[in-house]
């Protein structure tokens, strides 16, 4: 069973940088793209970014400022957000699916969400 657990959201200032996790198993992170992504409060959901192996994609508002990184030590996914915006305010979603492929889309497997607040 693949179990993903967010920690890391908070209230950060516009400008200000914060680093969500993504924990779980080593076999989840050996054998699954680990997934981000977001939903603000009245719009659809967000690919943020995928990462399989040494293959690393983002979404295009995210590029450059975010940075996705696997801590095997820690079987943990990181996201590494730097110069936050009030836009990027939203639940910050774990998934976990076979592929990076189609991975905009939607993955299979879910975390329940960690809160990100961009605000003075």
């Amino acid at each position: 069973q693949v179990q993903l657990v967010e920690s890391g959201g908070g209230l950060v200032q516009p400008g200000g940088s914060l680093r969500l996790s993504c924990a779980a198993s080593a076999s989840t992170l050996d054998n699954y793209a680990i997934g981000w992504f977001r939903q603000a409060p009245g719009k659809e959901r967000e690919g943020v970014s995928c990462f399989h192996g040494r293959d690393i994609y983002y979404g295009p508002s995210v590029k450059g400022r975010f940075t996705a990184a696997r801590d095997n030590a820690e079987n943990t996914v990181y996201l590494q957000m730097n110069s936050l915006e009030p836009e990027d305010t939203a639940v910050y979603y774990c998934a976990a699916d076979p592929s990076c492929t189609a991975w905009q889309l939607g993955m299979k497997f879910w975390g329940k969400g960690t809160l990100v607040t961009v605000s003075s």
